[in-house]
């Protein structure tokens, strides 16, 4: 049976596990590059982007009229000779199923694959009432052979090996199986075909439950699940009250995007619709007897939270774990207690309580990959974000948050330490950009890659001796710089401020200013964020400015698209204020392109082979990694990168947190850096500097790193 950690020292023992799994890592990580392009490829004959916005309002008004659907689905199975239960809890499930199966005088049990069935642990159940239960799914057969749960929800034994499944299938036909699929395959149909004709009830999930005709519907890859339907005597659904759809149309947009997000098909080889029991000769009554038991465990509760209920968008496709840096490595044993992947961090929260919940939900970088595939549109680093917050405000935080919400909302205190910081470091600096003699106390599990050192001078200080004057200025800007560009990487906005000034753009900086608040956001401090927010719009309300520019795409989408939720119906920022503040913010290559319309005539190019990183909230928030790229071309010769998009594992507080899946995605993205040749990689986030040039420099790799403002300011022309 699974279990969730209880500590986080218990938490790293089976993350070091997982990343010590070399067939693991193997499997999963090219799995994820092929699962990418063969998604992109799939969906080029469909409107993408419609259909996940018309699966996400179907599925919000269906969850909206959850009750209603209910009443009309249970009237018309019923009409058509099925009978309908309804759980409050995965034990009442669970019993009503064991109580079914006594009734009807049933021994042996034949199961296609059911994820609700693995959130109720239906099988100890049925086990432990002598039931014999088979699974017939060929993935899930493999593990219950193994005794373990799935570890993806479309592909649940993804992480094993031919050679691995050998074994197992040796043990149980005692005879020794070669490592051949096509020769285990039919291992496993011999196998499975004895169940399915001793089978005396059949129980199987359900992809869509249709109200208008009672109908059940399963969308699978393999037979089994229409033979678990038809060849036993007794068919039993389990299915969640979110999967209720109004209408066989909305069911029908789903099946053009849910097969495609999943295993990247235009359709899946088998959908099967069942409106009531078939036929079965073998009964007096000369039918099947069928039963649809509907799960709650909490799904009335939160379709009624103003947060929660959009993860009732969720088609169960699996594309959150095929796209997630962190299931890559680790797999869905290690990123979830039952439900796995970014949906399985929010929905072990909401059925299966806090404390299964409480370090799971730590583990998410927060590179948004996820929400930009989910077939139903779910923000889902939003509601990772909301588990956090609600575990801090019922006193399940840690100290790390805590210091860093005293330390970070008092912005004279925060700005105060880092100078001290910049003055203390020189014995462990040595002179140079990076801190070398760090005790090892402070270096657990982060020397995979240099710490930068703090500036000598921070940018607000020098501030006043380079801010330019323009006169007849063609736009007025505020810079947001953030802790990390003001206090580590000020080069960074220095090289911005003269590719601005060289264009008659006036540019100004509020010295009230202070961190985003990304960092106490990561740890569920919402008050904290909350109260940099206020002191970050209130530094730039007054400011005469049509723009406010970033060079922090993390900073930039934490101002943009978190603001508003955090600061929504609050007391002392009226909403008129945060729109006006929230429409101004814009990131330096958009302001670049859009507005100044900067072109390679603007530029020296000096054919430097530079690559590039997409910084995850560049490409995935403010959606300006394709104007990065152009300014790139612009002043240098552009090299491809493979996997350019994919998270370089820094994610702020997480490389913290989890220093070891930190290192190993960093460790992918350099080396797919250092394969393209080229003398330079740039970026437009100073973190993602951070992590990757912190690599560089450990690996002695010898690719020069810097922000794109630096290339920029390097090659600009004077107009």
């Amino acid at each position: 049976m699974q279990t969730a950690p209880k500590s986080y020292s218990a938490y790293h023992k089976e993350i070091d596990e997982a990343l010590n799994d070399e067939q693991l890592r193997k499997t999963l990580g090219n799995y994820a590059v092929n699962y990418r392009t063969n998604r992109a490829n799939v969906m080029r004959d469909v409107d993408e982007k419609g259909l996940i916005r018309a699966v996400g309002d179907f599925k919000d008004k269906a969850a909206a009229h959850m009750e209603e659907l209910y009443l009309q689905f249970k009237a018309e199975a019923e009409k058509r000779g099925a009978h309908v239960y309804r759980a409050n809890t995965a034990e009442e499930a669970n019993q009503i199923i064991s109580d079914i199966a006594k009734r009807e005088g049933v021994k042996r049990i034949i199961k296609s694959k059911s994820m609700t069935s693995e959130e109720t642990q239906l099988n100890h159940k049925l086990e432990a009432d002598g039931y014999i239960v088979d699974e017939t799914d060929l993935g899930e057969w493999i593990i219950q052979l193994r005794h373990e749960t799935p570890s993806h929800m479309v592909m649940p034994a993804i992480h094993l090996s031919r050679y691995q499944i050998a074994e197992d299938f040796s043990k149980v036909t005692q005879v020794k199986q070669e490592p051949d699929i096509d020769r285990l395959v039919k291992v496993a149909r011999v196998q499975l075909r004895r169940k399915f004709i001793a089978g005396d009830m059949g129980i199987s999930g359900c992809n869509f439950a249709i109200a208008e005709c009672g109908a059940i519907t399963t969308v699978t890859n393999e037979g089994n699940a229409r033979m678990v339907e038809t060849m036993p005597r007794v068919h039993t659904v389990l299915v969640g009250l979110d999967k209720l759809t109004p209408t066989i149309d909305e069911a029908m947009i789903a099946l053009q995007i849910l097969p495609r997000n999943a295993t990247a098909q235009r359709i899946t080889s088998y959908v099967s619709w069942v409106a009531g029991p078939t036929k079965w000769l073998g009964s007096p009554e000369g039918q099947k007897s069928m039963h649809i038991v509907f799960l709650d465990n909490g799904r009335t509760k939160y379709v009624k939270d103003p947060v929660f209920k959009e993860v009732f968008r969720c088609v169960r496709c699996g594309a959150c774990t095929n796209v997630c840096p962190v299931f890559t490595l680790i797999g869905g044993h290690k990123m979830g207690y039952i439900y796995m992947g970014a949906i399985g961090l929010i929905l072990t929260y909401l059925y299966h309580g806090e404390d299964k919940a409480k370090y799971l939900c730590q583990n998410c970088v927060g590179c948004e990959a996820c929400h930009n595939v989910c077939a139903g549109g779910i923000n889902l680093p939003k509601l990772i974000r909301e588990v956090r917050n609600r575990l801090v405000d019922d006193g399940n935080g840690d100290m790390m948050g805590s210091l860093m919400k005293m330390v970070m909302t008092n912005r004279k205190l925060f700005h105060s330490l880092l100078r001290f910081a910049s003055k203390a470091q020189k014995p462990v600096t040595g002179g140079t950009q990076f801190q070398r003699h760090l005790p090892m106390m402070f270096m657990k599990r982060h020397d995979f890659r240099a710490l930068p050192a703090i500036a000598e001078k921070s940018f607000r200080d020098l501030w006043p001796n380079i801010a330019p004057k323009v006169s007849n200025p063609v736009a007025r800007v505020a810079i947001f710089a953030g802790c990390a560009q003001d206090f580590i990487y000020p080069e960074q906005l220095i090289a911005a401020v003269k590719v601005l000034a060289s264009r008659n753009v006036a540019v100004d900086f509020p010295m009230d200013q202070t961190c985003c608040g990304l960092p106490l956001g990561m740890m569920g401090q919402r008050k904290g964020v909350q109260d940099v927010a206020r002191q970050n719009v209130r530094a730039f309300v007054d400011g005469n400015y049509d723009y406010i520019i970033t060079l922090c795409a993390s900073c930039g989408s934490t101002l943009k698209f978190q603001y508003p939720t955090y600061l929504a119906n609050d007391s002392d920022i009226s909403a008129g204020v945060l729109d006006r503040f929230v429409n101004k913010i814009t990131d330096l290559s958009t302001f670049c392109r859009d507005v100044l319309d900067l072109k390679p005539e603007d530029f020296t190019n000096t054919h430097e082979k530079v690559t590039f990183h997409g910084s995850c909230h560049q490409c995935r928030a403010m959606k300006a990694a394709g104007k990065s790229r152009e300014l790139i071309g612009s002043a240098a010769d552009y090299v491809p990168c493979n996997e350019e998009e994919v998270c370089c594992g820094f994610g702020g507080t997480y490389s913290v947190k989890f220093p070891e899946i930190s290192a190993e995605i960093i460790s992918r993205k350099v080396k797919n850096i250092v394969d393209t040749k080229a003398e330079r990689v740039v970026m437009d986030c100073p973190g993602c500097v951070l992590q990757i040039r912190g690599h560089v420099e450990k690996a002695n790799a010898g690719v020069k790193v810097t922000h794109l403002s630096e290339l920029m300011a390097e090659t600009i022309l004077p107009k």
